[in-house]
This record gives C-alpha cells, sequence and structure tokens, in this order.
C-alpha cells in the first residue's frame, strides 16, 4: 500500500481554550463553553492573512515531521505483516487501528486479516477459545461486514441456558462481551442476555475496583467502540495501555502524529467553510435564523473520517447549512402561506414560481438552486454522473416534511406519535445530507442505487430515527418543558394518558435501541449501498448524542470536547 505525503500538517495549533475562543470569535469563557448559545458558532473565524501560519504549511517528506510520520506508517505496516494473519495478536492490532481512528491508512491490512481470520472461523469454529477472542472477533467481523451468527456465544451458556457463572470474573471477556453485544440486530435473543449479563457483572466489579481498571469499564460502558466515535474514545484507549515497546507503542506514537496531521487539517477547512458562509451572505440577509457554521461543519468532521474527504465534508457542509436556516424560516419567520409558495417552489424548482414569494424567501431559493447546482456540477466533473434531480427530489421531501409540521402546529391539533415520526425522519434532514454524501464519494453510483436513495431506505430513516429520537429528548431535557415541547415525548403523552415525562422519556431510550439494532442490520443486509454510505450513516448516528445530550447545567460537554479537539493543541 503506498504511503501518501498529502496530509503532512503545519506544525503550530492554538495552545489553550482562551487562544481558541480568541481564533473563532468569541471572548474566553470564565468556566466552560456553553454550547446551547449560538453566539458560540457565529462564523468570525480569523481571515486568511491571520490564520495562514496555522493550517497552510503542509510538511513535505523532507521535513522531519513528514519522515517521522512516514517512517512510523513504515513500521507499523511491517508489524502488522510479520504478526501472522491468523494470530489473535493481528485482531487486536486490527482493534487498536480502529479504536484510534487511524484505519484509513491500514485498509489493506485490515481486510486481509479479517478475510484471513473469517476463513478459519469457518473452517474450525475457533472451539477452543475463550470469551474475549470469541467476542472480539465477533464484533470485528461484524463492524467489517461479515454477518457471523451470533450463536457462537452459546459455547459460554451451562445446562440451565444461562451463561456460565464463572465468567462473571473475567473483566477483559466481559468487556469485549459487552463491546460485541453492541451489534446487536433485532431478535437477536442472545446478544440482548450476553448485554444485561455483561453490564450486571461489570457493574458489580466497579463497585470493589479503582484505578486504570474501573476507568476502563466506566469507558466502555458508556462510550462502547460501535456507538461512539473513534476521534472522541482514542484518549481513552491510549491512557489503557501505558507501554514502552512492542506494536501497541508504535501505534500510540502514530496516533498521536495523525492527530496533529488531521487536526491541522480540519482547521484549514474550517477557514474554507467560514469564507464561503460570509461570501453566501445569509446570516446578514436572514438575521432571525441561526449562524453556526462550525457546528454544521461539525457533523461533517463526524460523517467523514477520512481525511482525504476534504473537499467533501466543505461541499457537505454547505446542504446542512441550508437545512438549518430553511428549518427556521418555517419554524420561527414564516407564515402558513408564505411556507406553502416556497415549499410549491423548491418541488416545481422553477424562478417563476418565485414571484409571489416575499424578498427573503426569494434570497433563500436562490441560494439554494445555486448551492444545488454547484455541488451537482462538482459530482458530475467527478464521477460522470450528474445528481441534480435526485438532490431536487431531496429538497421538496424535506419542504414537504417541515409544512407539514408546520400545520400541524399552527392547527393547534398534535399527530399520533406514529405520524410524527414517519415525518420527522423526513424533516430531520438526514436524507438530504446522505444523499449529497452519497453522490460526493462517488462510490457505487447506479441507476438501482439512486432509485432507491430516493425512497429513503432504512440505511438513512434509521439514522434519521436515531436523530429525531435523541433531538426530542434533548429538547424535553434542556428546555425543561414537561412535555410540552411539539415532540414525541408530547405526542406519546398525549396517546397515553396518566404518563409521565420520565415513562415517555425512558420509551423513547428504549426506541432508539431498538432503532440501533435496525440500523445494524441495513450494515450487515444486502442493498445497493457502497459500504462509505453505510460508514456515514452510522457515524451520522454516533455523532447525535454529542449533539443532543444535555447536562444538568443545559450544557453540551461531549460537543465541547469534541469541539476543542479540533481546535487545541492538546491531543492524545
Amino acid at each position: 500500500m503506498e504511503i501518501s505525503n498529502a496530509f503532512l500538517p503545519s506544525s503550530t495549533y492554538p495552545s489553550n481554550s482562551a487562544e481558541i475562543s480568541q481564533n473563532i470569535g468569541v471572548p474566553p469563557p470564565s468556566n466552560n463553553w456553553r454550547f446551547t448559545e449560538d453566539k458560540i458558532f457565529i462564523s468570525t473565524y480569523p481571515s486568511r492573512h491571520n490564520f495562514d501560519d496555522q493550517t497552510e504549511g503542509f510538511f513535505s517528506f523532507t521535513d522531519n515531521f513528514g519522515t517521522e510520520f512516514v517512517e512510523k506508517l513504515k513500521e507499523f505496516k511491517n508489524v502488522a505483516s510479520s504478526l501472522g494473519e491468523d494470530s489473535l495478536e493481528s485482531l487486536k492490532l486490527v482493534d487498536a487501528v480502529l479504536r484510534l481512528g487511524i484505519e484509513y491508512h491500514f485498509q489493506e491490512e485490515i481486510d486481509r486479516i479479517i478475510q484471513c481470520q473469517y476463513m478459519k472461523l469457518k473452517d474450525d469454529g475457533y472451539c477452543e477459545d475463550g470469551l474475549y477472542e470469541v467476542a472480539l472477533r465477533f464484533r470485528l467481523f461484524r463492524q467489517q461486514g461479515y454477518h457471523v451468527s451470533a450463536d457462537i456465544f452459546n459455547k459460554f451458556k451451562g445446562k440451565d441456558g444461562k451463561f456460565k457463572p464463572i465468567l462473571s470474573q473475567d473483566m477483559k471477556g466481559l468487556m469485549e462481551m459487552f463491546e460485541a453485544s453492541q451489534m446487536n440486530i433485532e431478535d437477536e435473543y442472545i446478544l440482548g442476555e450476553a448485554e444485561n449479563f455483561s453490564r450486571h457483572h461489570l457493574n458489580a466489579l466497579l463497585e470493589r475496583l479503582v484505578g486504570d481498571q474501573a476507568r476502563r469499564i466506566q469507558n466502555t460502558l458508556e462510550h462502547p467502540c460501535h456507538k461512539s466515535l473513534a476521534r472522541l474514545t482514542a484518549r481513552n484507549f491510549l491512557h489503557n495501555f501505558r507501554v514502552t515497546k512492542g506494536w501497541i507503542k508504535v501505534a500510540q506514537d502514530l496516533a498521536r502524529m495523525d492527530f496533529k496531521m488531521v487536526q491541522s487539517i480540519h482547521q484549514n477547512e474550517i477557514d474554507k467553510v467560514s469564507i464561503w458562509w460570509n461570501e453566501l451572505g445569509l446570516s446578514k440577509e436572514l438575521k432571525f435564523a441561526r449562524n453556526q457554521p462550525l457546528k454544521w461543519y461539525l457533523w461533517t468532521v463526524a460523517c467523514l473520517t477520512d481525511p482525504r474527504l476534504s473537499e467533501q465534508r466543505i461541499e457537505t457542509t454547505k446542504p446542512i447549512s441550508l437545512i438549518y436556516l430553511i428549518d427556521d424560516i418555517f419554524d420561527i419567520h414564516g407564515t402558513l402561506d408564505e411556507l406553502t409558495l416556497f415549499t410549491d417552489a423548491v418541488n416545481k424548482w422553477k424562478f417563476e414560481t418565485t414571484e409571489q414569494l416575499p424578498n427573503y424567501l426569494k434570497i433563500c431559493f436562490k441560494a439554494l438552486d445555486d448551492v444545488t447546482n454547484e455541488i451537482a456540477f462538482k459530482v458530475y466533473k467527478m464521477h460522470g454522473w450528474n445528481p441534480v434531480d435526485s438532490l431536487k427530489k431531496a429538497w421538496g421531501k424535506l419542504c414537504n416534511a417541515f409544512l407539514v409540521e408546520a400545520q400541524w402546529f399552527a392547527s393547534g391539533c398534535l399527530p399520533k406519535a406514529k405520524d410524527y415520526l414517519k415525518n420527522a425522519v423526513v424533516s430531520t434532514g438526514v436524507h438530504v445530507v446522505l444523499v449529497h454524501i452519497f453522490f460526493l464519494l462517488g462510490e457505487g453510483i447506479t441507476k438501482e442505487a439512486v432509485d432507491a436513495l430516493d425512497q429513503i431506505p432504512g440505511i438513512i430513516s434509521s439514522t434519521a430515527t436515531i436523530l429525531r429520537l435523541w433531538d426530542d429528548l434533548g429538547n424535553a431535557e434542556d428546555e425543561n418543558q414537561d412535555g410540552q415541547d411539539g415532540s414525541y415525548v408530547e405526542c406519546y403523552m398525549k396517546e397515553n394518558h396518566g404518563s409521565s415525562v420520565g415513562e415517555a422519556r425512558e420509551h423513547v431510550i428504549q426506541m432508539i435501541t431498538k432503532t440501533w439494532k435496525q440500523l445494524n442490520h441495513e450494515c450487515l443486509a444486502s442493498n445497493p449501498f457502497p459500504a462509505s454510505l453505510k460508514k456515514a450513516s452510522l457515524n451520522a448516528a454516533r455523532m447525535v448524542p454529542l449533539m443532543y445530550n444535555y447536562d444538568g447545567n443545559h450544557n453540551l460537554p461531549s460537543l465541547e470536547d469534541y469541539m476543542k479537539s479540533l481546535l487545541s493543541k492538546t491531543h492524545p
């Protein structure tokens, strides 16, 4: 696998939170950053002339950093080759690079190891392996798209059909069993049993363990790797292995260098997004709408993790910004008559239909048309397929869903919970975003895939459902509205008289768990969509809690941490 020097970065970074705040145009906070305040995300980033020294100077192979980075890559690739593709140690290596978020350097090695391990499983079933080994293989197989049976865990059950009590003292095995259980799909009862068993006994171990062991268990329970963003959890993984030699040490060094490299790339992208947003001018014309380009960009960083997808991240930020802007138009500014006319204009996509619109909606439609055509042209140049019809259809579906919600709440009559959620899956904007990502990535573009994509397939609707339910939970908690938030929580309580907010929230949490199983199934199922789209959909679902998981002070600490990781000098 050829090593590229295209992503070797500058060596200067903001050194602390105060410097970060200055660089993004807001005063340094006294205690913490309140991400619930729009001003944190206002697009007042440094201009190109004072940002260059932080983001532009990518290293070449002749620079010390670049030379060392390439040598580390070669060293690690040699280590991977020497371990033996059918060994347990090779699986541990695959797990490490995935958890550290550096797998894009080693995809060929990962594919080769997993394929070899899978063939060995078919031959001998790993009959002698313990809980840790079985659970690790099972999880990695499924993460890489192999639909292996969960029945492999039956070997750890006794004659009574329950997991053997002796497993309760195997901390390492229990942690990996819990991780494997997160790959659950619907009706896989044994994985549900595995999750309950491992969670119960890990919590029991927590009561008597301290230090690193307790922290490792806590991190596993709170942030299972399948449902977490590697860039956020990598630090925990690094801290779990304080070693000074061996391939783990090489992986640690490589991950730290990669973090600096990727951080510089993202800072450069933030600058470009800021320039585009300011030149677009919508924040000046539509002052009532949110002005949070950094927040919108963070979605793309989560969905498209490969540093080489810089252009795709920048381009995807554009429709995301318009989704938020149009959402605000429907929620807080437009009259029902205006919104109806605007929705009709988007569905027909003809400028003559905008003549009756007020000026602010004409400006919005013009921006939507410009961005859509520009992206469609770029896709056509890169991949030879003009996606403009699919993009326009997606925008039409979104505005239709926004209009339905506006009509519901204008009438004062809430829909049934089922009807609310069906419409809300579209109004999240997830479909619009993933349609753009699909075409910008340019993988697997066929008529079959495009037609299926237009219908909002399960790989998209599952992620959208997770987002909507988390969003409604976050709004209810953050705004302390006691179920009066026009959300799924309120619709559910209306249908289930006597239900408390707490009971409704618990129901929603169970629905999120169920929807994750559906998303897992979609990622394993045979469909016309490429692995890159499935990964983007999974990553969007992983990002959701960061955007909507408020703490007791109505802040978003996980999102704060994620943003700091992009801008701060502090690294794993």
